[in-house]
């Protein structure tokens, strides 16, 4: 059987920690800036985990 393939869409927004949580970035961070505070715009800047309910369904799509 062949090798599973990881989801390329998924590659690209999601990263694995070294403990194995799952890293992404905020939404709303791409346009229509101008009516959102700077504090909502700089805490939307960094990098969060996924929630736990979503993690298993995340990491299927990251096979490799």
């Amino acid at each position: 059987m062949p090798k599973m393939k990881s989801k390329s869409g998924a590659k690209k927004r999601f990263t694995l920690t070294g403990t194995g949580k799952v890293k992404r970035k905020h939404a709303y961070k791409s346009h229509i800036l101008t009516k959102k505070t700077t504090k909502q715009k700089r805490n939307l800047t960094y990098t969060t985990t996924v929630d736990h309910a979503d993690e298993a369904r995340i990491k299927r799509l990251l096979v490799n």
